[in-house]
């Protein structure tokens, strides 16, 4: 390739990485911008208003941001805990966490893959329908910052592109945020539910009580909550939300707040 298609493709690869430059920009700017405003609504909330609308043809929404000194510290506690105890102390990732979660959902696709064939094997003698197929319960090991940056800036699709943006966004935050601020806007941000955000959202809706009043069981419980807040608000006194509750709350004292 000479002449004219080399500098046509030299313009167009310049093109990209400019693009690409003015994205991390644009990404830095907002962040800069929390130093003196807090962000008024995330990505995925747009997005779950859109979806709302669509699906329900209705917008049934609770949200309201609170300051950090209006967030119970058995809260802060309880979701340092329950969610990424090294809060305090990585700079945005943890490495361990992502190679362990990594291994686990390996596992987990395998066995899932394994069963699926076992299944299909048993259904090609018999006149039955092919069962469902197994879907591999898939884990996360993003901490608190990775969250937010997800979040407040980004799609929910898993793509390797998606999870790198993740990474240069959480690195910004940490960088330009301190942990406490990190922390507040996750908190007021957070599902907690459909149509659910915010910590003060949350315990009114479950307990009735502003967000600096929770005592350290309700903490536990709402924290239990969030890595699946759809599947838990419809039974958010279940047993396994109160057992686990039981080993957050039991937790909360040793955690480090920022």
């Amino acid at each position: 390739m000479t002449g004219r298609p080399l500098r046509s493709l030299g313009r167009l690869v310049g093109l990209l990485a400019l693009c690409g430059l003015s994205l991390q920009l644009y990404f830095l700017l907002r962040i800069v911008l929390m130093l003196v405003l807090a962000p008024q609504s995330t990505t995925f909330q747009r997005s779950e208003i859109w979806r709302l609308a669509t699906e329900q043809h209705q917008v049934l929404w609770s949200q309201d941001s609170v300051p950090a000194e209006q967030i119970s510290d058995h809260l802060r506690r309880a979701v340092i805990a329950s969610e990424d105890a090294g809060f305090v102390d990585h700079n945005g990732v943890e490495w361990d966490a992502i190679e362990k979660a990594w291994e686990r959902n390996q596992k987990a696709e395998a066995r899932a893959e394994k069963i699926n064939a076992q299944r299909e094997q048993r259904t090609q003698n018999t006149s039955k329908a092919a069962p469902a197929k197994v879907t591999p319960k898939v884990v996360g090991g993003s901490t608190i910052s990775q969250q937010l940056a997800k979040n407040l800036f980004l799609s929910g699709e898993r793509t390797a592109l998606r999870k790198a943006q993740e990474f240069v966004i959480t690195f910004m935050l940490e960088a330009v945020l301190d942990k406490r601020t990190l922390l507040t806007i996750y908190l007021n941000n957070v599902e907690w539910g459909e149509g659910v955000f915010g910590a003060q959202a949350a315990s009114r809706h479950y307990f009735r009580v502003d967000a600096g009043r929770l005592a350290p069981q309700q903490a536990a419980r709402l924290a239990v909550m969030l890595p699946a807040p759809k599947a838990f608000e419809k039974r958010p006194g279940s047993a396994y939300v109160i057992g686990r509750a039981a080993t957050i709350a039991a937790r909360m004292g040793a955690v480090e707040l920022p």
